[in-house]
């Protein structure tokens, strides 16, 4: 079948609504199911990262099935809703444009309650439960055969069962200067670039969407790609 997998979102919601229709008509031009993977980072810093949730919470085209990955923003927001980290700890990643899209305010919920206790609870209670379960059902990475999708990288120098969670959703230098090693195809956002690029078997598709409205897909069919940018 056809692959779309699409970079980081961070929620810019018309962007991908924009880059779901430009796949749409590509694929109807394809024979058979298509699969669209999503590489992770749904929420903070574009403005809408509550209406990414709940649109990829819907089944997509029926032509279409629909795999979301983690990122580690996905993972931040929801350590925070699950206490295991505080709200300085998500707020300089991008928290605050996220709890805006759900109609939070922080600034003025401070005025309010009187204990940095009383304004978690009244956060965490405001996000919707069918929101808490998607970034709980969230998996890590994909393994097919060549090809390998994860929201960071890898580290080349260690074998699949032997990553750690935090290295596919954040490594940086260690997967970029060991690429050479790479057995697999790895398609990964994560690292902000101008244009989606392939460096030997890596293909980064994290084109800064919230900071230049560019969202990529790569298209992978017949042993061929195809990238498509807002």
């Amino acid at each position: 079948m056809a692959v779309y997998t699409i970079g980081d979102v961070h929620g810019c919601y018309d962007q991908l609504l924009e880059l779901e229709s430009m796949i749409t008509e590509d694929a109807a031009g394809l024979p058979g199911k298509k699969l669209i993977i999503m590489l992770g980072d749904y929420v903070d810093r574009g403005p809408a990262s509550a209406q990414v949730i709940e649109h990829l919470l819907h089944k997509p085209h029926a032509d279409f099935q629909r795999i979301c990955l983690t990122g580690n923003h996905d993972m931040a927001m929801l350590d925070y809703l699950e206490k295991r980290l505080s709200l300085s700890g998500w707020w300089h990643m991008g928290a605050n444009s996220t709890l805006l899209s759900y109609g939070i305010d922080v600034e003025r919920l401070r005025v309010i309650h009187r204990t940095p206790q009383m304004l978690d609870d009244t956060i965490r209670a405001s996000i919707p439960h069918r929101h808490k379960q998607f970034l709980r059902s969230l998996p890590i990475m994909i393994n097919a055969g060549s090809f390998l999708f994860a929201h960071a990288g890898i580290r080349p120098t260690l074998s699949l069962k032997d990553q750690k969670d935090d290295d596919l959703v954040s490594i940086r230098s260690e997967f970029f200067e060991n690429a050479h090693l790479l057995r697999q195809w790895v398609v990964h956002g994560h690292t902000p670039i101008e244009t989606p690029r392939q460096e030997g078997r890596r293909f980064n598709l994290d084109t800064g969407a919230f900071s230049t409205g560019k969202l990529s897909a790569l298209r992978l069919w017949q042993k061929k790609g195809r990238v498509f940018t807002t």
